[in-house]
């Protein structure tokens, strides 16, 4: 079914299917990147000590400033030049950046092609979720969301797979190379928002980065946007990076392993991806979603504390049940596309999810900074409650944005 303006209506229209995949093998390379980084640099000569502070820490901050980087620049042309420039320039530089890795010899190689993969793969999601909400009816977007990050997110699973089967990191780099080039393939038939297309022909500014802090208001509903997201990070990147220790200190009667943490994690986002775009799109509402997932979210961590002396299986399981109450990143990233006018949603819709992702060094040196003071689990109790206590508070004074009208402009 097509409408007046000549544009496909259907959920499964092509630009929700390459947004998809696009997100897919977004999600996939970032966590190849988690698995394979200890035996990646301990088959190019790094010691255990390096790996573990020095190299392997600086790797994943190089990731992460290009990640941040990548989001202004990314967010800006998405404004400036249309949502579909971000998808083939995105696309192709972190499929270009994924077969580099898997050639490396050398550390320093390795620094600079995962820069340059965290700068391709930070414009996929945000120009995926603008393109997708603003070519679908109003009424049908969530949907369309809420499909892009549910498969985009069950990359992380593949990607598990994926290394345990190969168990070459270098051909797992290839193999996340090759799906981003084939994506190329399919990105020629998608068509650019008809939104974009209108007020490029007008004179409106466009992607003014800047223009987020000038107003107090704007930078308010930006600053909302974004702290919504600190739950999902905390989880994955404190509780699931270090379930290891965690479990000891809980006194887990099996070993347990973060790899499998996270691929549990992971599959239970999924599905949370999943049952919030449903949820929200049956309650017509964004906002009453993300503060009862928060809740859930709230339990599940209390839960978590309380695995002492747990086996495996009870703890992997809560690890599915956290994943899934973090799972809010389909709304999480629709909130911030319909939250801003056309000229700047792009630019928002790109910067939100990667500035998210940034606030776990802070996460991670608050965490760290409590342990001066507090138990390894007391330490962690007490950031869950800043995390999800900030976002449960965003969540209430909340703009309700469900079935909000894109077509119009921030007033620069």
């Amino acid at each position: 079914m097509k409408n007046a303006n000549n544009r496909s209506t259907s959920i499964f229209n092509i630009a929700v299917i390459v947004a998809s995949l696009g997100y897919f093998v977004d999600i996939y390379d970032l966590l190849l990147f988690t698995i394979v980084r200890v035996p990646s640099l301990k088959s190019l000569g790094v010691p255990q000590a390096e790996i573990d502070a020095g190299i392997g820490l600086l790797l994943i901050n190089v990731q992460m400033a290009g990640l941040l980087i990548g989001g202004i620049f990314w967010g800006i042309v998405g404004d400036k030049k249309g949502r579909l420039s971000v998808l083939f320039g995105s696309i192709l530089i972190y499929s270009v950046a994924n077969i580099a890795n898997g050639f490396v010899h050398s550390t320093n190689m390795y620094l600079v092609w995962r820069f340059i993969a965290g700068l391709g793969l930070a414009g996929e999601l945000g120009a995926g979720i603008t393109l997708v909400s603003e070519i679908l009816p109003k009424e049908k977007r969530g949907y369309g969301t809420m499909i892009v990050a549910t498969i985009g997110v069950f990359g992380a699973v593949v990607a598990n797979f994926v290394a345990k089967i190969v168990q070459d990191w270098r051909i797992c780099y290839f193999i996340g190379g090759a799906l981003g080039l084939a994506l190329l393939v399919l990105r020629i038939s998608v068509l650019e928002s008809h939104l974009f297309n209108a007020i490029k022909a007008s004179n409106a500014s466009r992607g003014n980065f800047l223009q987020l802090f000038t107003d107090k208001h704007r930078f308010l509903k930006y600053l909302k946007c974004l702290l919504l997201g600190t739950p999902t990070w905390f989880v994955v990147g404190i509780l699931m990076a270090f379930s290891n220790k965690f479990a000891i200190e809980m006194h887990v009667r099996d070993a347990i392993s973060p790899g499998d943490a996270i691929a549990f994690c992971y599959t239970g986002l999924t599905l949370g991806d999943f049952a919030t775009g449903l949820i929200s799109q049956l309650w017509k509402s964004r906002r009453k979603v993300m503060l009862l997932f928060l809740l859930l979210t709230a339990a599940f961590v209390t839960l978590y504390f309380q695995l002492h002396g747990a086996g495996k299986w009870s703890f992997y399981a809560v690890c599915f049940g956290l994943g899934f109450s973090v799972g809010f990143w389909t709304i999480f990233v629709t909130i911030a596309a319909e939250s801003f006018g056309t000229n700047l949603r792009a630019t928002v819709a790109t910067t939100v999810p990667n500035f998210a992702r940034g606030l776990l060094p802070l996460i991670s040196m608050l965490f760290v900074a409590l342990q001066g003071s507090f138990t390894y689990l007391q330490s962690g109790a007490i950031v869950a409650a800043i995390s999800i206590g900030i976002a449960l508070v965003t969540s209430y004074y909340l703009e309700e944005t469900f079935g909000k009208e894109l077509n119009y402009v921030e007033e620069i």
